[in-house]
């Protein structure tokens, strides 16, 4: 599909609807852009688990997701911040439509690792002929990342992985991974622009790492699926670190 941006906002995702988010927003569909929301919800998944005295248990950045856990996951994504989002879309005007792994079984997946992670999953397959009729008629799928199994099991999914492979299937000309900073750091320095081959040297040189390093890696699996490229960046209006496959000429 043609002229398609992708969005992956982070958990605390009220601090990125801003005035100016929303006017980007508006300018892309003016162009004819199409557009499409992933959203994650980790801050808030943790604040109700600490609520209810349901212990956070986190592996390798990855949500350790007991049943009790999924349940949680699953009331704060869908009840909470999904509606939250989508209210906000609409109180500016765009056509918006919240959906969840229950839509159409749209985002299939199978277990990462169940004795260790429990609940948490892998996309295997995003089904796209229902994001494709919503987006023909402008509207804004917003998608949590929840996902099912072929035999109907919820799968918690990383939501970085959720919007490459979204973003992937669509062909976007853009995805746009949203987190607390503004791009990559290097020696102090904010990098305009990085390719994949340079990404792989900075991990082994151990230079990227902690956070960023699931985000990079995410990058460069959009990348090799035909996704034009990738902004890390903490605001949409702002282009942060663009990822691409070719070679970064200094």
């Amino acid at each position: 599909m043609k002229k398609v941006i992708v969005i992956k906002m982070g958990g605390v995702a009220s601090d990125n609807l801003t005035k100016s988010f929303f006017e980007q927003v508006d300018q892309w569909q003016k162009d004819g852009n199409k557009v499409v929301i992933i959203h994650g919800g980790g801050h808030y998944i943790s604040d109700m688990m600490q609520r209810l005295n349901v212990p956070v248990v986190m592996q390798d950045g990855l949500r350790v997701t007991t049943e009790e856990t999924l349940k949680i996951t699953q009331m704060v994504l869908i009840g909470q911040v999904q509606p939250t989002i989508t209210s906000h879309f609409q109180q500016e005007g765009f056509s918006v439509v919240g959906l969840n792994a229950s839509c159409g079984q749209i985002i299939t997946g199978t277990f990462l690792d169940k004795n260790t992670l429990g609940s948490v999953g892998k996309v295997e397959q995003i089904e796209t002929e229902l994001l494709e009729h919503l987006l023909a008629t402008k509207h804004i799928p917003i998608i949590a990342p929840l996902g099912l199994t072929k035999k109907g099991e919820w799968l918690n999914i990383n939501a970085d992985h959720v919007a490459c492979k979204v973003a992937e299937e669509l062909q976007a000309e853009k995805l746009y991974l949203l987190t607390d900073v503004p791009g990559v750091k290097k020696e102090n320095q904010w990098l305009k622009e990085l390719s994949t081959n340079e990404i792989a040297n900075l991990k082994t040189a151990k230079i990227i790492k902690g956070g960023m390093l699931p985000k990079l890696e995410s990058a460069v699996m959009a990348i090799k699926g035909g996704v034009k490229e990738v902004h890390i960046t903490n605001q949409i209006q702002h282009a942060g670190t663009i990822i691409k496959s070719k070679e970064v000429v200094a």
